[in-house]
């Protein structure tokens, strides 16, 4: 039988951090700790697994793992098996899963994959092949010729540096805005009027802003003044490998453009069904949020100028690098679950789903639970059948609250804490 090593970001050892602190490279050391064991006793059958619901943490950990193992040698090549722990249900957890399991797939890391679904698990295995499917075409399978090193740290995220670049109506990227969200002149007319005030809204129109495409496999030159840089849709690459090579070509270069990200270079005819468009979106344009490459980003591979618009949000949300919305962190039933969890969690966003920067745990049981909620505000874990425990960051605060009344005691300990504002009134119907 195998053995699968799994170390959580959310409970390392108190001496692995005091030693290394809640990182990635506490989470492989932690790793490489039980499998020095394994190995001082001739047990081989290990397979690697590092859980973290944050993509970005995910992928750092695996990438720096797989490093750690090619430094200790040919027979620490140990399988790696892939996901993004508590990814929670629906949209959200397909796109935190296609963020971290496909960057990490692109990259030649993984041999076995689980997207984490807060879902009936028949739901999981459609995505898992999806996924894999699809890296075949998003991977860059041949070495490029006079290529410059790598332009970010793969182990630790850092956000590239560029100049701010105004954008109009008081917005602009680069610089230390937030990465901003542009659409086509067509999504744009396609989307009709937005509300004052909305979150998920168009930030610019492609056509009305100062982009330069450029082939990045070559030395180039960008005009006098400033403009957003982009990869042009000729350029017979994969969108990752382009947009790594185009932040490569301009540190050479010494030049802090802002870069625009597309989630392909080329649009396939027919169109991607939807499914197949949000998987390829947030694998391509997490991977390289990830990266910390990008300024503003384009999604351009979901026909529906809505759904685009949302998908492009909801990217920069489960990457971390914006929040417009509650987030949530929800873990698939197991045997040890004690709670219906697809009907709670309904329940709890229905509650809560307009806490704008607030990170929600829902948690089935008290084994694992606490342990991978990681940096969540708040939690709700089964204590016990019928009682649930509820959480400030990692800390247990209130005990076997029956679960008939936990949602509402949720809500009184995050307006105890000042998180908590009263949901918007429906807009008024004629």
């Amino acid at each position: 039988r195998a053995l699968r090593i799994g170390t959580n970001h959310g409970s390392l050892s108190d001496r692995i951090m005091n030693r290394y602190g809640d990182t990635p490279l506490g989470m492989v050391e932690s790793a490489l700790e039980f499998a020095r064991v394994c190995r001082r006793h001739g047990f081989h059958d290990l397979v690697f697994s590092m859980k973290s619901s944050n993509p970005k943490v995910m992928i750092a950990c695996y990438r720096l793992l797989a490093a750690r193992l090619a430094e200790l040698g040919p027979d620490w090549n140990y399988p790696l098996h892939l996901g993004v722990t508590e990814a929670g249900e629906g949209e959200d957890g397909r796109i935190k899963s296609a963020i971290g399991i496909g960057a990490l797939l692109c990259d030649g890391i993984g041999d076995t994959i689980r997207v984490s679904l807060t879902e009936d698990s028949i739901h999981e295995i459609p995505v898992c092949r999806d996924l894999i499917e699809q890296t075949g075409r998003l991977a860059n399978l041949e070495p490029l010729p006079d290529c410059p090193p790598l332009p970010f740290d793969p182990f630790e995220y850092r956000r590239r540096p560029a100049d701010k670049l105004p954008l109009g109506e008081g917005l602009a990227c680069g610089g230390d805005e937030p990465i901003r969200v542009v659409v086509s002149r067509a999504q744009r007319e396609a989307l009709g009027p937005i509300a004052p005030g909305q979150d998920v809204r168009p930030e610019g129109v492609v056509e009305d802003l100062p982009v330069v495409g450029v082939d990045p496999r070559q030395p180039f030159a960008l005009p006098e003044g400033a403009g957003l840089v982009t990869v042009r849709d000729d350029v017979p690459l994969p969108a990752i490998t382009a947009f790594r090579l185009l932040a490569a070509r301009l540190r050479q270069m010494n030049c802090r453009w802002p870069i625009l990200l597309k989630d392909c270079l080329r649009l396939p005819e027919p169109p991607l069904p939807s499914r197949l468009a949000l998987l390829q979106s947030a694998t391509v344009l997490g991977a390289l949020l990830a990266d910390g490459l990008g300024d503003a980003l384009w999604v351009r591979l979901e026909p529906d100028a809505s759904q685009a618009l949302r998908l492009a949000y909801n990217i920069l949300q489960a990457v971390g690098s914006r929040s417009f919305k509650t987030d949530y962190v929800a873990c698939p039933s197991c045997g040890r679950t004690l709670f219906n969890l697809q009907t709670v969690t309904a329940r709890i966003k229905a509650r809560t789903a307009h806490l704008k920067g607030v990170k929600i745990a829902i948690m089935g049981c008290i084994v694992n639970g606490p342990g991978e909620m990681a940096d969540a505000d708040f939690g709700y874990v089964g204590g016990a059948p019928g009682k649930v425990n509820l959480y400030v960051g990692k800390t247990p605060v209130k005990f076997n609250i029956p679960e008939a009344e936990a949602v509402d005691r949720l809500v009184d300990l995050i307006r105890e804490h000042g998180k908590w504002i009263e949901p918007p009134a429906p807009a008024a119907t004629s």
